[in-house]
């Protein structure tokens, strides 16, 4: 009898990349019409078999799909935007810049001062500022990393966590007051997925 042999199944794999880092794409995507997949390999720093997995997945959750009649392109969908924080592009790059160069004094005279409750350990800067083709662009996203004066570590990373909740309130506060209700910033906790996609350092 010929032997009938059990079609191999393709293994669900997953992507590598956090999903943090993939809506973070999505977000830069609120300017254009549409963009490729070439574009998220190029913004995340992962191959292209990376970047169809997560393309794979994020269209299973709703958050893209194909642009019609675009070959190979794809649009984010108004969930993808919803889930990813997108907001209207309303600021100049000019003005972007000029808070982050703000940011950059405060972060630094903060360092120097010994009576501050933390010492900044991490500033990464992302978002579509980066992208010299918007005439328009959001606020832009800073990863912020933190250390207790004489803690040699920082705290709010991808391996470590606040140790309480007053510690992790302690840390919110003085995130906003870095970022002084600039409308132009948002600050957030570092994570090693920023340094890992296009982005500034500003330290």
């Amino acid at each position: 009898m010929p032997s009938h042999r059990e079609p191999k199944k393709r293994s669900a794999t997953l992507p590598t990349i956090p999903a943090e880092a993939a809506l973070s794409f999505l977000k830069d995507t609120k300017g254009a019409l549409t963009w490729t997949t070439r574009d998220l390999a190029d913004t995340l720093k992962i191959d292209r078999r990376e970047a169809e997995q997560a393309l794979a997945l994020l269209e299973a959750q709703g958050y893209v799909q194909p642009a019609r009649g675009g070959r190979g392109e794809w649009m984010t969908t108004p969930a993808g935007e919803t889930v990813s924080g997108a907001k209207t592009p309303r600021f100049t790059r000019a003005s972007v810049e000029q808070s982050l160069d703000a940011l950059k004094n405060r972060i630094q005279k903060n360092n120097k001062n010994r009576q501050a409750p933390f010492r900044v350990t991490n500033a990464i800067v992302f978002g579509d500022f980066l992208l010299s083709d918007r005439a328009r662009v959001q606020s832009a996203d800073v990863g912020i990393g933190l250390a207790r004066r004489g803690e040699s570590l920082p705290r709010n990373n991808s391996a470590s966590a606040p140790h309480s909740a007053s510690e992790a309130a302690a840390e919110r506060k003085f995130l906003r007051d870095l970022r002084e209700k600039s409308a132009h910033l948002m600050l957030r906790p570092y994570a090693d997925w920023m340094r890992n996609r296009t982005h500034r350092d500003l330290l």
